[in-house]
Formats: C-alpha cells, sequence, structure tokens
C-alpha cells in the first residue's frame, strides 16, 4: 500500500483497516468522512506518536492545521490534555465534516475540538500549551517555533517547502543541503533560547520531508508529564489504548 499518495481515502478503502488497533480505527473513520489524501493520516499519525512520547497534557495548539486531523489524535493518545485548537487561515467544510467522523466514533472528544479560521499570528499560546504543526510552508514554520519561544510552550514541527533565499541556513549551506541547514540552524535557535532539542524522523515513505523537530524549555517537559503521572497512562488514556497492542510511550520519557 502506497502511503505517500494524495488521493482521497473513502469508504473503498475500509477494507484496508478492518484491523482493531487505534491507527485502523481512526482510520475507518477518515475513510467514511472521504475527505482525506491518504498521505496526510499517515504523516498525522506518525507525528503525533512520537510527540506524544515526549510530551503529555497541556491545551494542544495545531498551528497551520489543514483538515485538523493532529489534534483529534493527540487528544485520543493522551486523554489528560483538555482540548485541542486547529488554527488555520482557511477551514474547509472537509475538516469539519473529518471532525464529525471522528467524533461520532470518539463522541467525548467532541467538545474539545475547536477551530479557528484566523492567521495563525493572531492565536494566543500559553506556557503549558503543547503547539504543534505539519507541513507550515517555508517561514510559517518558523513562525510557530517563535509563538512557542516566545511563552516558553513545548513545540513540535515537521518543516516542509524550505524557501532557502530568506530562510536563515546558519552559513552551512556549504556543507550541507540547504532544506538541511535550514532544520539544524532552526534546531540551534531553540537551544539558543534554552530550549531541550529533541530531532526524530517518521517514514520517508511517507513524505520525504520527514524530520520532526521537538523542544521543551528547562524541564518543561519532565513537569508536564509528571503532573499527569504515571496513573494518567491507564485511567486517563482511552480505553482504545490497549497497551499489549501498541506501544506509545517510551519508559524513558514516563
Amino acid at each position: 500500500m502506497e502511503k505517500s499518495t494524495k488521493n482521497r481515502l473513502t469508504e473503498r478503502e475500509l477494507i484496508l483497516f478492518s484491523g482493531n488497533t487505534l491507527f485502523e480505527k481512526i482510520a475507518r473513520s477518515v475513510c467514511r468522512a472521504g475527505t482525506l489524501p491518504r498521505k496526510e493520516l499517515y504523516e498525522a499519525w506518525e507525528v503525533a506518536r512520537r510527540v506524544r512520547r515526549k510530551y503529555r497534557g497541556g491545551r494542544v495548539v495545531d498551528l497551520a492545521c489543514g483538515h485538523g486531523l493532529l489534534g483529534h489524535i493527540m487528544l485520543l493518545l493522551d486523554d489528560s490534555s483538555p482540548e485541542a485548537v486547529a488554527v488555520d487561515h482557511n477551514i474547509s467544510k472537509n475538516a469539519y465534516r473529518l471532525s464529525d467522523s471522528i467524533t461520532e466514533t470518539w463522541p467525548r472528544i467532541k467538545r474539545r475540538i475547536h477551530y479557528i479560521e484566523a492567521p495563525i499570528r493572531q492565536i494566543r499560546i500559553f506556557p503549558g500549551d503543547l503547539v504543534i504543526s505539519i507541513h507550515a510552508c517555508g517561514l510559517l514554520t518558523d513562525t510557530v517555533i517563535d509563538m512557542a519561544v516566545g511563552v516558553g510552550a513545548r513545540v513540535a514541527v515537521l518543516p516542509c517547502c524550505h524557501d532557502i533565499a530568506p530562510s536563515d541556513t546558519g552559513g552551512l549551506e556549504g556543507w550541507i543541503k540547504g532544506p538541511l541547514a535550514v532544520d539544524v540552524t532552526r534546531a540551534g535557535r531553540l537551544r539558543s533560547e534554552g530550549y531541550t532539542v529533541i530531532t526524530r524522523m517518521i517514514p520517508e515513505d511517507i513524505t520525504p520531508q520527514n524530520r520532526l523537530l521537538m523542544g521543551h524549555c528547562g524541564d518543561q517537559g519532565r513537569r508536564a508529564n509528571r503532573q499527569v503521572g504515571r496513573k494518567g497512562l491507564r485511567g486517563r488514556m482511552g480505553a482504545e489504548l490497549n497497551p499489549n497492542e501498541e506501544i506509545y510511550y517510551e519508559s524513558s520519557s514516563l
């Protein structure tokens, strides 16, 4: 099955996701909505599970959200987050159709997903937030990072569409390719602001723009996880998260 295709998932693809894992349940909701490219399903899933291994709790703020799937998955993976805000300058009707399909299966998150149609800079970020973004094009990723750093919030971005000319490459393009230089410089910027930097990659068969950059200020990541507590892994996560079925958290991050 080609994970990188931009073809929409529809009810014809339900047969591809017939199992009982959380991912397959989410995929079936996506298929029933009939609005989302297959690529975006896999991107959102792979980013969300890596971020949740490191960061739990907090309001989820999904900037340049597109259809808003990432925010939904973040709540399903960690029920201790009170809400998810999905922000984009243009929210399509298909985004609401997708949300309706997902919340029909998981009604407990229905009133905790909020779409906001606005330029992302109009959104106020708080220190306890978890700011996330998948493929905010070009300098928009830097805007997401700026907004998080401005208040010391946790941040996770999967950059794309690197526009080299206006971007800060840190002078590294003589050693490494421009897009990588931009992302390395972004990581360096987080470190200069006192952030602990975490880097990961999602599978390249989904997208070649697969570098995931995460960061938290000081011991904020550990503190937020402790506030949820080990009890949250059992008592506050959805029953869908069978620990024998899939592992979502690394023991070192608890």
